[in-house]
């Protein structure tokens, strides 16, 4: 926000400070105490004078003969802050704390000075402001988060924190030229990447703007330059322009009985230079580095004005909005249209009230949050701001995000999105970041709802989930009865913190429920073994010994092999002995010329449902195919429990299991489980002879295609002159496909013979 502070450049003018070789900028009078008392009572005639007084001397003591690195007396600093946010129209406690907010950290004063000459509710804003300064937002990146968390609750617990830090932080960038070199790149880092962001989420736009001017220029100076160069010689070329449509437009309105107040403005460099870098333009092709407003009487007088605007000149289609009827999450309510103006100049518009207009500049600030006793400052503001809500469902984040690096990656990309503007089919306002999907739909409307989704419709046709929502557009979410398995590609997709932070969590607890299921099994079947009767009243009276909180706990442990299962069996049961399992004697011939595992079980679709269900490959689950030539759905499997690993699913006749006929205690009952509907590729390996003449392999690759096989790797090698040895691995959905690709391959007059290869 171009707010003014003492003795600067009116509303509008340039707030950029010089930097590099440019001349400093003079020094300027300090504010007098009797001065700051006039600002506050030009909006606030009961302000106490004596408060803010004490407060002005105490400040100006306490800092004494500090300096700053322009040479000004420290106490400077603070009372600019403090004229900063006058202009906000904040409340005497505000207006005081920023007085105040250096004084514990950078003089002699303590918390128990201020509580008692100022009040505890004061000398809790400047404790809070304290903890802030130490914070350094650009740092490494898991420092960065943990502090960014630290700035966020503090906010919550009391907003008039952050109207401070912004102001201080303003105050800061506009004397960013006196700073260090290696210094200034950092702070004018974190200002465009956390402080400019959060002041635009809260509503105070023009804050944002020179925030992000300010900072852009020190970052990236040679583009500042240039593009600010272009927008003056563009503000002297077109000053009649501006004043023409202003009059016209004010005229327009006047004729229909509108009072209206109209004035032409141009964009800051920075969001120029973020258009030109988002949509690859160049300067001369941009057509709306003006806009205008129009600030009328009220609510019916928008409308009606918008009315006069699209009956005068030709609309540009696709460019309305309508924030009054759905307000952005951070407050802001005003109607945009796009219309050809005078001299066949497009025009963009924005009309609104002037309470909106307040909103608009001022955001948070603007809320009447201190005019009465409706509660504390963030309660109040908790009922009557969206921008607020939308700050403390980001606090919710902290609770249930797995690490810091996790909550800054979510606030980050919550700070920068625009928004879209979707409904439930009951007519519901959801508003999510732009390029949501349907999925950041369901976790929006509850968390239960996007961990159930299986599908959705779009205005009322069926879509894909990762479907990218439009404004305007009625959601309908398709869930499942039951839980459902997430697919890991969701995380990817998504945009929203809170959909990302819930999937991760469901992808955990389902890693963690299957490591469960595979620990249970294990050691039932240990208990089995040692005849020993298993039950989870006793393993719960052995928790303590074992160091886990719950059952669940200890099974997950077994499954990932962090405790072995005999240790949990001894735990039961203090007087278990291990005993190494000896094989029993096998017939000479064994079913597939395998030697049969003690006490192993072979499962097949249809058998009763006491063994491991096995759907597909999940790199994030304990199962795995075995490498060479793995299982696919209809083959008789087995899986091989492998410590740290999981589980190793074979076929039946695969000739690696007798690496494991000693080992009996690692053989698990395993089964498949596969889903119909959704049909899922296995990996399988075919060894192909093939004819050694031109297009034989074109031929295999054919036959293989035709039949919906896809080729995942291909080897070929000679095996004699007229003869080449091809190995392919190939993704097929089950035995009865590998099996007919494997006989077309073996119909074919180039293949003289075509296996399949099992590991």
């Amino acid at each position: 926000m171009q707010v003014q502070a003492p003795n600067q450049a009116p509303r509008g003018a340039p707030a950029v400070v010089p930097a590099g070789d440019a001349p400093m900028p003079p020094a300027k009078r300090m504010m007098r105490q009797y001065e700051l008392v006039e600002r506050v009572r030009k909006y606030n005639p009961n302000t106490n004078e004596d408060l803010l007084d004490r407060a002005y001397v105490y400040a100006m003591k306490a800092h004494g003969e500090q300096k700053r690195a322009s040479g000004d007396p420290y106490f400077s600093h603070p009372l600019e802050v403090a004229a900063i946010l006058t202009d906000l129209k904040l409340d005497d406690a505000t207006i005081v704390a920023a007085l105040l907010h250096d004084t514990i950290e950078d003089t002699d004063a303590t918390r128990t000075d201020i509580d008692r000459i100022f009040g505890p509710d004061i000398g809790h804003l400047v404790e809070g402001l304290t903890k802030l300064k130490r914070l350094e937002l650009v740092s490494r990146e898991a420092k960065q988060a943990e502090n960014l968390r630290k700035l966020l609750l503090a906010i919550a617990e009391d907003v008039r924190v952050l109207l401070v830090k912004l102001a201080d932080r303003l105050h800061n960038m506009r004397t960013l030229v006196y700073m260090p070199v290696e210094k200034r790149g950092r702070i004018a880092e974190e200002t465009i990447d956390i402080y400019a962001p959060l002041a635009g989420r809260m509503g105070m736009h023009e804050m944002r703007s020179e925030l992000e001017d300010l900072a852009f220029r020190e970052l990236h100076p040679d583009a500042f330059k240039v593009i600010d160069a272009r927008l003056e010689r563009l503000a002297a070329r077109n000053s009649d322009l501006i004043a023409e449509i202003e009059q016209q437009l004010t005229s327009k309105l006047a004729a229909r009985g509108i009072k209206a107040t109209v004035f032409g403005r141009r964009k800051h460099a920075y969001s120029v230079w973020r258009k030109m870098e988002r949509k690859a333009l160049g300067f001369e092709q941009l057509s709306d580095i003006y806009g205008f407003r129009a600030i009328v009487g009220s609510l019916a007088d928008c409308y009606q004005a918008l009315g006069v605007v699209h009956t005068t000149w030709p609309v540009v289609p696709g460019r309305f909005k309508d924030y009054i009827s759905t307000p952005k999450q951070n407050d802001y309510r005003s109607i945009h249209t796009t219309v050809i103006g005078p001299r066949n100049q497009r025009v963009e518009l924005q009309i609104r009230t002037s309470e909106m207009d307040e909103i608009a500049e001022y955001g948070i600030a603007a809320h009447a949050l201190y005019k009465d006793d409706l509660g504390s400052p963030s309660e109040t503001l908790n009922r009557e701001s969206n921008a607020y809500a939308w700050l403390r469902r980001t606090i919710e984040l902290l609770a249930v995000g797995s690490n810091p690096e996790e909550f800054l990656e979510h606030t980050k990309l919550e700070l920068f999105h625009d928004q879209v503007f979707c409904f439930t089919p009951k007519g519901k306002l959801i508003a999510l970041p732009r390029s949501a999907t349907p999925i950041d739909f369901a976790y929006a409307v509850h968390t239960d709802v996007g961990n159930r989704a299986v599908g959705c419709k779009i205005n009322g046709k069926i879509a894909p989930l990762i479907s990218e929502l439009h404004n305007g557009d009625e959601v309908e979410i398709l869930t499942a009865r039951g839980p459902n398995a997430l697919p890991a590609a969701w995380e990817s997709v998504v945009v929203t913190g809170k959909a990302r932070a819930a999937i991760r969590r469901a992808t955990r607890v389902a890693v963690r429920n299957q490591y469960a299921e595979l620990g249970k099994r294990i050691v039932e079947r240990l208990c089995q073994r040692a005849k020993r009767e298993y039950s989870n009243e006793k393993l719960a009276g052995a928790l303590p010994r074992l160091a886990r909180a719950s059952i669940e706990d200890v099974f997950a442990s077994v499954g990932r092999n962090e405790i072995k299962a005999s240790d949990v069996v001894r735990a039961m049961y203090p007087d278990y002995k291990e005993e190494r399992a000896t094989a029993v004697p096998r017939p000479d011939k064994s079913w597939f010329g395998l030697k049969t595992g003690q006490a192993v079980k072979f499962k097949v679709p249809g058998a009763p449902d006491d063994a491991i269900p096995i759907r597909g490959i999940n790199s994030d689950l304990p199962v795995r195919f075995a490498p060479e030539g793995g299982a696919v759905p209809g083959d008789r499997i087995v899986g091989i429990m492998t410590p740290g690993e999981g589980i190793t699913i074979y076929p039946i006749q695969s000739p690696a299991l007798t690496a494991f006929e000693e080992q009996p205690e690692r053989w698990l009952d395993v089964r498949w489980d596969i889903d119909e509907k959704t049909p899922q590729r296995f990996p399988a390996r075919v060894a192909v002879q093939s004819v050694n003449e031109p297009g034989s392999l074109a031929q295999v690759c054919q036959v293989i295609a035709d039949h919906d096989g896809n080729i995942d790797n291909l080897k070929m090698s000679r095996s004699s002159p007229d003869f080449s040895q091809l190995t392919i691995d190939l993704e097929v959905y089950d035995l009865k496909h590998l099996t007919a690709i494997i006989s077309q391959l073996r119909a074919k007059t180039v293949v003289a013979k075509a296996d399949r290869v099992v590991g």
